[in-house]
């Protein structure tokens, strides 16, 4: 089947796997110059290595930062109606079994994240039942929830509260700390079974405390609804109206991100008492991933239907078609090459070095993928998933 097509051989849609692997990739390099949550450098003493660790550190979390986690968190919401949407058109109510999917989904994160204590999938698998909660309502009702969602309105509270008591301090925003100097000490010092029994737990509570404290709890509820309502609009494939709405999206999206953008900056000079300024500034910072997310995926989609770029996107439909096993493998390669464990190259590497180990792995994953697909139909671990997903636990 030619490139040019939309949907590929299993009915598939391209650009979606496309805007998957782009996001995993994001994901990956973050990962890796950030040595899976281990923040301990070696001193640098190169004045060019210094130059390139800030221009990659900047220039990779700018792009990618929770931008990444964005696209991957709208196309679980999108793969859900996908899902959803396929049983509900042969009479069958797909929410019972994609809460079990859930459960799968759960005992999958909880290994991952044995390996690595930043992981983002039991987040997934805990917030994925607002898509049962919230799948037969209007796309009307639908849109406000997710809107509601965005403008992060436990945030919202907090600043009305300081605002009517002058005493309050704020949240302590520094909850999670604790926490991330144990799982940290488990990394640089601790064996394999050390460093499992304290990220699966310890490590969790310090991640989940992370992303309430940043809002990534009520953004990924919202981005899963907006994915599904990506593919309730049917706004994936080529059409001229739907272009001129991918255009409509980047231009309001480009808009909307730099005097955000401006204003977190901007805001420490005018507010100065905490309980304000820092719900403040996680909402603008939100809001500026939200807009520039819009600004990526957008992109990727004008790019990949109107010029010639489409051949070197579709490159990546593989890598995100296996988005699962390359997520899960990178856990286990990064933590192995960066902990005390495994090889303890932590070390050793700065920013530069982590940054082009990534590649590499981003590379023998791609590499990987292109050639498993071409005698498989799924990755090995979407593929149990999807056979778990479908077991027979009961007669239907």
């Amino acid at each position: 089947m030619p490139v040019s097509t939309t949907l590929i051989s299993n009915n598939r849609i391209e650009i979606a796997d496309v805007l998957r692997g782009f996001a995993v990739m994001g994901i990956t390099l973050i990962h890796f110059i950030e040595r899976f949550s281990l923040y301990s450098f070696p001193e640098e003493t190169s004045n060019f290595m210094m130059f390139t660790d800030r221009i990659i550190w900047d220039s990779i979390f700018f792009t990618f930062s929770g931008k990444a986690y964005c696209i991957f968190a709208l196309l679980f919401g999108f793969s859900f109606f996908i899902q959803d949407n396929s049983q509900k058109e042969k009479g069958k109510d797909f929410r019972g079994r994609f809460a079990w999917r859930l459960v799968l989904l759960f005992f999958i994160a909880s290994i991952n994240s044995a390996l690595f204590p930043g992981e983002i999938l039991i987040l997934y698998a805990l917030l994925g039942y607002v898509l049962i909660a919230v799948c037969r309502f209007s796309t009307r009702t639908v849109m406000a929830i997710a809107i509601v969602l965005f403008l992060q309105p436990f945030e919202w509270g907090q600043i009305i509260y300081a605002l009517f008591n002058p005493q309050y301090t704020g949240i302590n925003a520094q909850f999670d700390a604790p926490y991330w100097e144990i799982v940290n000490v488990a990394q640089k010092e601790g064996s394999f079974f050390e460093m499992c029994k304290t990220a699966i737990w310890t490590g969790n509570i310090a991640n989940m405390g992370w992303m309430l404290l940043h809002g990534r709890v009520t953004q990924t509820a919202g981005l899963f609804m907006i994915g599904m309502l990506i593919g309730r609009g049917r706004i994936f494939p080529y059409s001229e109206k739907n272009i001129k709405l991918w255009i409509k999206v980047f231009i309001i999206a480009v808009i909307a991100f730099f005097p955000i953008y401006g204003l977190i900056a901007t805001l420490p000079e005018f507010v100065s008492r905490d309980a304000l300024l820092v719900p403040s500034i996680l909402i603008l910072k939100s809001l500026s991933n939200l807009a520039f997310t819009g600004i990526l995926f957008a992109g990727i989609i004008l790019v990949y239907y109107l010029t010639k770029f489409k051949n070197i996107l579709h490159q990546l439909a593989p890598y995100g078609r296996m988005s699962l096993t390359n997520y899960l493998s990178q856990s286990l390669i990064g933590s192995f090459l960066f902990y005390n464990w495994g090889l303890g190259l932590y070390k050793y590497t700065g920013i530069t070095v982590c940054f082009l180990m990534g590649i590499g792995i981003f590379l023998i994953q791609f590499f990987f993928c292109h050639w498993w697909l071409r005698s498989h139909r799924h990755g090995p671990l979407e593929w149990l998933w999807k056979k778990s997903t479908w077991i027979k636990i009961a007669k239907e």
